[in-house]
């Protein structure tokens, strides 16, 4: 891709964010693969963006669901958080958003179909978020989640499903069994916490942490749940 291509590229995906990047180099470094680094150390992949961008999609998630369900614990609040932030959710806003078509890729990655992969959707979102962080601060980034996250709020914003119902019905129809067990309890006696593991025959355990068994086994069954794909 010749430079002047790659800058017209930016520009028209800057246009769609509705953001005019400072450092052009941030957007540019969000949007590039590992396939295009041939193992130089000296460019940098959308990797380390990701990292932090996870973190401040989290915040910004949360602090959504913050004001928006005053009512509503802990408990309740946290499979609503865990339905907004996870891979299948990033890569819906990242279709939305444009990044597949918009990223580097290596001419390989883009024949086995990497501007559709969910796995590489969901990464460039959260880096693209970091990129907005900080480059615009912590405004651009909301405004983009504001933005491409609407869908995903209206669906949360509705009374989210039980995870632990929801695991109990999907081991059902797989005929497995479902236990949960106390992994660890730890912290003061007015305020514990609880670690519980999700085990369900034939797959890999998930574990949950609360401040009651109650919300460990939501919170296990949750992170069972979107490791197998299914939304809660």
């Amino acid at each position: 891709m010749s430079g002047r291509k790659r800058d017209d590229s930016l520009a028209a995906l800057e246009t769609l964010l509705a953001h005019r990047f400072q450092n052009a180099a941030l957007l540019r470094e969000a949007l590039t693969h590992g396939s295009t680094t041939d193992g130089d150390k000296k460019k940098r992949s959308y990797e380390r963006l990701e990292f932090l961008g996870d973190r401040v999609l989290g915040l910004i998630i949360a602090e959504h669901l913050y004001a928006a369900h005053a009512d509503e614990d802990e408990g309740e609040l946290a499979p609503r958080l865990n339905a907004l932030v996870n891979r299948h959710a990033c890569a819906r806003a990242a279709r939305r958003a444009g990044l597949g078509d918009a990223a580097y890729l290596s001419a390989s990655e883009v024949a086995q179909g990497g501007r559709n992969k969910e796995a590489i959707l969901a990464d460039l979102c959260e880096a693209v978020i970091a990129a907005l962080y900080l480059d615009g601060g912590y405004v651009a980034a909301h405004a983009f989640v504001s933005r491409f996250w609407a869908e995903e709020f209206v669906q949360a914003d509705a009374t989210p499903r039980d995870a632990k119902t929801a695991l109990q019905e999907w081991t059902a129809a797989k005929r497995r069994g479902l236990a949960y067990a106390l992994i660890e309890q730890s912290g003061p006696e007015h305020a514990p916490i609880f670690v519980i593991e999700a085990q369900v025959e034939g797959f890999p355990p998930a574990r949950g942490e609360g401040g009651s068994k109650r919300d460990a086994q939501r919170a296990a069954a949750t992170a069972f749940l979107i490791a197998r794909g299914v939304d809660v």
